[in-house]
């Protein structure tokens, strides 16, 4: 008798066909493809270069409107015949536009170019009096410090003269264009008198076309 077992060729063919459809059934999972952005690039550029991104208030007009208005108070008859640099204070640009600008920073600025020129000395405004009365009470009544080193009360200095600005725009526009007409004005204003010692504006129009 032969040992030999022999396997029908049917019998062959249906184990074949059974492993490669048992690996048919299990196909290879394709490999998720991660997306890597592009490195991001930073470049300085020149501060003083005109921006032109769009019509909306930008550094090229905080700059042309502070230099005006710095140039003009300076040479101003009021200021030139002082003779000692006179005390004011600079209350915080009003924004008349329908845009969101940040005033902050072009009462700041107006009021550092003012003040480098030594020509002009500040006292604090309405808006920053509380902290400063804040200062002088924790120095005054905490007990911490020497009598001979804090900043005594009765001793602040009124100013004489009040600066005070806006800014506003005309807004014109249609399909294929849109114009936009700032204009900035400052007044210095006599604490004492009421009366307007100095004003000056500066007139911007920019203009977009599609």
């Amino acid at each position: 008798m032969n040992t030999n077992t022999k396997i029908p060729h049917l019998t062959v063919s249906l184990v074949v066909a059974a492993l490669v459809g048992g690996c048919a059934s299990h196909p290879t999972p394709q490999q998720t493809q991660v997306y890597v952005p592009p490195p991001t690039v930073v470049k300085y550029g020149d501060s003083q270069s005109i921006e032109t991104v769009n019509a909306d208030f930008g550094s090229t007009d905080l700059q042309t409107i502070t230099e005006t208005m710095v140039r003009s108070m300076l040479q101003s008859k009021t200021i030139q015949n002082s003779k000692s640099a006179p005390t004011v204070t600079l209350a915080e640009v009003k924004n008349q536009t329908g845009e969101s600008i940040n005033t902050r920073m072009i009462t700041e600025k107006v009021r550092t170019q003012l003040l480098k020129s030594g020509q002009v000395r500040f006292a604090v405004s309405a808006s920053e009096m509380q902290s400063q009365v804040d200062e002088i009470k924790r120095q005054n009544q905490s007990g911490m410090y020497r009598n001979d080193g804090i900043a005594k009360t009765g001793m602040m200095e009124g100013a004489k003269y009040r600066i005070t600005g806006t800014i506003s725009t005309i807004v014109k526009q249609n399909r294929d264009m849109k114009d936009v007409f700032y204009n900035f004005t400052l007044n210095l204003v006599n604490n004492e008198t009421g009366l307007i010692e100095w004003a000056e504006e500066k007139e911007i129009r920019k203009t977009v076309t599609r």
